[in-house]
């Protein structure tokens, strides 16, 4: 519900509240659990003054426009500044779309106006975002969506995920001290280094308690996020799309439009924040889907050494396993025998294929299975017919040898023609082929932008062909992967049905990076897949691999041909049980138990929607001492009804409170427990 007194709008749903007031420029008021409209008037702090700090209120702006008396992080600066800071309010608008309310205030320069929208969720989530419509001529230096700010002079702890490629999603946590923390992006992807969102929470808040204020930005380009404590001690988190080499001309009556920020406040822990958004992304965020499939993608298999033949066998095998989607991934057109070669050239080898790929569809769908490919349509081989022929659809600095990472360039997406070339070969392959998954990654950042526009526009150009492959194509299902997690956030979200988490498919590390992933994101849409045990680690045994893969998308990424039947057998049994425990999994609500980085012990718990079903896996990393563990307290359950777990009834104040115990004994050794009201 929205609640507008004179000038002070108060935003209330779930059990948040968030209040601002507007006079000549928006200043906010409170933003944690729900309050009462009325004592909103008494809320407002009186700041530091000082002859440097005149206005004593300036630093809690909902959007800082440089040159003023804000000399916090801007939101909005403009070149030739000199007439910004006469912002001034106009009018708002309120609309109602089912449960979802929608926010809009105006505000008026003598160059430009500037639109403030916030979008009210159901359950509490805020989406912000700002639109800057010329007056005359104008050029944005910088342009974020939204600032938020913690309650007057809180004093917290900062959140936030880090990595690099085969180690994403890394979680850290420590004290916010005075200044600045920034996570960004400037390779043109979101990029692993930094995932774009943050959470600041109390001291010492946990996984189930302690209030945390937390935002994710919806883009899948170069990002920032400036978490800024000042000298007066208020907290404010500024993002948006990245300043660094940003630049966007507008012309009169043109507008730019910024990346949704999605806000949130919990209560009672991370995990009362994971909960929000993956029920907030599932309903609002994601196409409208089922189940994830359990899928092979036969790429560790053969590498690019993709010949007919050899994928019927590992579909038949994939398929007597109980997999129910079948991906070739990157080989299958042009000369593509290595990463030097034939990216851009998107028909089949037919050295390979003899009769195309419908001769290996047939026999995939005969199996009882669906067929997917891996494309990486923004990029291109300079040994490619495409770039031969076109060298000019690759970002290029005229005059400059362009710079090659894995052997390759990207193509400028945004050049129309390029887009009709993309849509004319992703068109011929999905019409002539009954393809329903498609894999589409990106396995360079981008350079030789000529233009600081190029960053903004190609995430446009991105969009554009995502959306027209729904629109022409709304059986096939999107996966976006980018080097392994370099794309993963809520913009590309709003296409793709799933995310690859990550390279590393070690069934260990990927506890760490599934942590991490979970943090906002939902569990559907996390793939995990089963591969061979790696070398130099000690041995994951079978079970323990399917374990951890079972926590969220299940596939199969492992050579079949090298499996003996007694682990093809333990291969289907573990499939099986999965698809029966899927919905739970899949659409349940998600418990951490234990975190992997707080000790040997890992334990995550699925228990779905009407709490009469739950899933826990646990997962033992190294034995010490045979020391033994405490039992392992179970979360979510009806405290008052009776659970079978094993054949043995408890009720489930027992399983929360005094938990159960588990026989792990033996290193990389894991359980998984299904539990079911009686």
């Amino acid at each position: 519900m929205i609640t507008i007194q004179g000038h002070t709008f108060h935003l209330q749903a779930g059990d948040i509240s968030y209040a601002f007031t507007v006079d000549k420029a928006a200043r906010n008021l409170y933003w944690g659990g729900a309050i009462g409209g009325e004592d909103l008037p008494k809320l407002a702090v009186e700041g530091f003054h000082s002859s440097f700090d005149p206005d004593t209120n300036a630093e809690r702006g909902e959007y800082p426009v440089w040159n003023g008396h804000d000399f916090t992080l801007p939101c909005l600066k403009v070149q030739g500044t000199q007439r910004v800071h006469f912002l001034t309010y106009q009018s708002h608008e309120l609309e109602k779309d089912g449960k979802t309310e929608r926010l809009t205030l105006r505000f008026d320069s003598a160059a430009f106006t500037l639109a403030l929208v916030y979008q009210l969720y159901p359950n509490g989530i805020i989406g912000r975002n700002s639109v800057i419509t010329a007056k005359e001529p104008i050029q944005l230096e910088k342009a974020f969506s939204a600032s938020v700010n913690l309650p007057c002079y809180q004093e917290c702890e900062v959140r936030y995920a880090v990595g690099k490629w085969a180690r994403e999603n890394q979680l850290q946590q420590h004290p916010m001290s005075t200044g600045i923390l920034t996570l960004q992006a400037k390779r043109g992807i979101p990029g692993p280094q930094y995932n774009p969102w943050v959470a600041l929470c109390e001291k010492d808040a946990g996984e189930t308690h302690g209030r945390v204020w937390f935002a994710a930005l919806a883009y899948s380009g170069n990002w920032a996020m400036h978490i800024e404590k000042t000298e007066q001690g208020n907290t404010h988190i500024v993002a948006g799309v990245n300043d660094f080499d940003f630049a966007w001309a507008l012309q009169p009556q043109q507008s730019y439009t910024t990346p949704v920020l999605y806000i949130g406040f919990s209560q009672d822990g991370y995990g009362a924040m994971s909960h929000l958004m993956h029920s907030f992304v599932r309903e609002h965020i994601l196409p409208p889907r089922g189940l994830r499939r359990v899928l092979y993608n036969s790429w560790e298999a053969t590498a690019f050494d993709v010949r007919v033949e050899e994928q019927k066998r590992l579909a038949q095998k994939a398929a007597q396993i109980g997999c129910e989607l079948f991906v070739v991934d990157d080989g299958w057109f042009g000369q593509r025998h290595s990463d030097k070669a034939g990216l851009g050239d998107w028909y089949v080898n037919r050295e390979k294929f003899p009769n195309g790929l419908s001769d290996l569809i047939r026999y995939v769908k005969s199996l009882g299975m669906d067929f997917g490919i891996w494309v990486e349509p923004e990029a291109v081989n300079p040994d490619s017919d495409l770039y031969r022929t076109h060298p000019q659809w690759a970002y290029h600095i005229p005059g400059v040898e362009p710079m090659q990472a894995r052997n390759q360039l990207s193509l400028n997406i945004t050049l129309p023609e390029v887009q009709a070339y993309l849509k004319g070969m992703l068109g011929k392959l999905l019409r002539e082929n009954d393809i329903t998954f498609l894999k589409w990654d990106m396995n360079r950042p981008l350079t030789d932008m000529d233009s600081p526009e190029l960053w903004s526009k190609h995430v446009q150009a991105l969009y554009s062909l995502w959306a027209w492959l729904h629109q022409e194509f709304p059986h096939v299902e999107l996966e976006t992967c980018s080097g392994g997690g370099g794309r993963v956030e809520l913009g590309s979200l709003a296409y793709a049905y799933q995310s690859w988490p990550s390279d590393n498919t070690d069934p260990y590390d990927r506890l760490f990076i599934q942590e991490g992933y979970t943090q906002l994101y939902p569990v559907d849409t996390m793939m995990c897949w089963v591969t061979e045990s790696g070398e130099g680690r000690a041995p994951r045994s079978l079970d323990y691999r399917f374990c951890s893969a079972m926590c969220g998308g299940l596939g199969i990424g492992a050579n079949l041909s090298k499996f003996t039947q007694e682990e093809l057998e333990v291969c289907t049994r573990w499939i099986a049980q999965y698809k029966r425990w899927r919905p739970i999994i899949q659409q349940g609500v998600l418990y951490r138990l234990l975190s992997p980085i707080q000790g040997d012990m890992t334990a995550v718990q699925y228990v779905s929607q009407d709490r009469h079903e739950a899933v826990v896996f646990a997962f033992l990393r190294g034995q010490t001492y045979g020391t033994l563990r405490p039992p392992l307290r179970l979360q979510g359950l009806d405290a008052d009804a009776e659970y079978a777990v094993n054949g043995t009834v408890y009720s489930g104040k027992t399983l929360c409170n005094a938990g159960i115990s588990l026989a792990l004994r033996r290193d990389f050794q894991s359980a998984a427990l299904y539990i079911e009201k009686v």
